[in-house]
């Protein structure tokens, strides 16, 4: 029983880890994302770095890893349930531990040295299989966060956060599943963790604005990895 679970999360690590803004920027416009800006492989630095069709496609490859997990965790799970304590779980607990692994498969890559990107798009990729409309309020927060302030990762940040804030009473008040709550939580934290720099450089007035576009950085990546 529990195999099953552990070979969904392996298997939604997996999926995760693939750098889709690394490969399509390389295929499509000949361009190592790791060497330019932040050096991260998600879509807004595709964008900085690649352009905009790249980054789109980016962004939707990195959506399609936090869906494709749960779903899969789903049909490798079916409807084996596990107990913890005097608790029962059941597959959800597994699809939701998929959705996380392939967000922390995103953001620290088994082939990129455990480097990678923010996994917002792989976070909101698991609330569309998970719960769409979920999905769609958190969506809409991180667009009007980015758009009013021009900064992306003030507005990822906002999405995020805002996701949970929204995920908080519907667990309380409507009895949805504690399930999700536990992944609203933990992806939060993840995320934020990986936007710590970004927190930093707002705070002291040197985050890029949306539009801005990433300098090359060779020495950085050179003498300090890829991330």
């Amino acid at each position: 029983m529990i195999a099953r679970y552990l070979a969904s999360m392996i298997i939604g690590y997996l999926l995760g880890s693939i750098p889709f803004g690394l490969i399509l920027a390389k295929r499509l416009a000949d361009i190592d994302v790791r060497e330019w800006g932040s050096g991260k492989v998600g879509a807004t630095n595709v964008l900085r770095s690649a352009g905009r069709k790249v980054a789109i496609l980016s962004g939707l490859c990195d959506i399609l890893k936090g869906a494709a997990a749960v779903l899969l965790a789903g049909l490798i799970i079916g409807k084996t349930y596990v107990a913890i304590g005097s608790f029962g779980f059941g597959p959800l607990l597994g699809q939701v531990l998929a959705g996380l692994a392939a967000v922390a498969g995103h953001n620290w890559s088994i082939f990129l040295k455990f480097r990678g990107g923010s996994g917002v798009a792989t976070f909101f990729g698991g609330w569309i299989a998970l719960f769409p409309m979920v999905a769609i309020l958190g969506g809409e927060i991180l667009f009007l966060g980015a758009a009013s302030t021009l900064f992306v990762s003030l507005g990822s940040i906002a999405g995020v956060v805002g996701t949970y804030a929204i995920v908080i009473p519907l667990t309380i008040v409507s009895g949805l599943p504690i399930e999700y709550l536990l992944y609203a939580f933990v992806g939060t934290g993840m995320i934020i963790y990986t936007h710590r720099t970004n927190i930093v450089r707002l705070f002291n007035g040197k985050e890029r604005k949306l539009g801005e576009k990433a300098e090359r950085n060779t020495a950085t990546a050179a003498t300090k990895g890829y991330r």
